[in-house]
């Protein structure tokens, strides 16, 4: 992959990172409003839908990998692992520790995580090859 398809690759992984988060936060929203759930397992909750959309969408139109899905699979819930947990620690801290509002909390959650897994999902789940 060359350098100057990284700026782009970023863009293209962003745009997926909305979209999943649109439903991450969806969810959210609703466990908490709806349902009565506590902020944290209803981001966690959201996570992993919005994680699900990530992996269709990234493998579809982000990294062009030639790894199988069952290799780039577990590679990619393994990375989501990752981020799991640190929206769980991030959101304890924020909402439960520092009082922030739970949207608040989540949207810098998620702007820390997105710069983690597209460095992980790019250069070990998927490879550095981009679309």
């Amino acid at each position: 992959m060359s350098r100057s398809s990284l700026p782009r690759q970023f863009v293209a992984y962003a745009l997926v990172g909305a979209v999943s988060t649109f439903f991450h936060y969806c969810l959210l929203a609703a466990l908490v409003e709806i349902a009565g759930w506590r902020p944290v397992p209803a981001a966690l909750a959201g996570y992993v839908l919005g994680g699900v959309i990530s992996y269709a969408l990234n493998r579809r139109h982000v990294f062009d990998s030639d790894r199988s899905h069952g290799e780039a699979g577990w590679r990619f819930a393994l990375v989501a692992s990752l981020g799991f947990i640190c929206t769980y620690a991030l959101m304890r801290l924020f909402v439960e520790r520092w009082g922030a509002p739970y949207f608040a909390g989540q949207a810098v959650t998620t702007v820390l995580v997105m710069f983690l897994s597209f460095a992980l999902n790019r250069l070990w789940t998927f490879g550095a090859r981009g679309r």
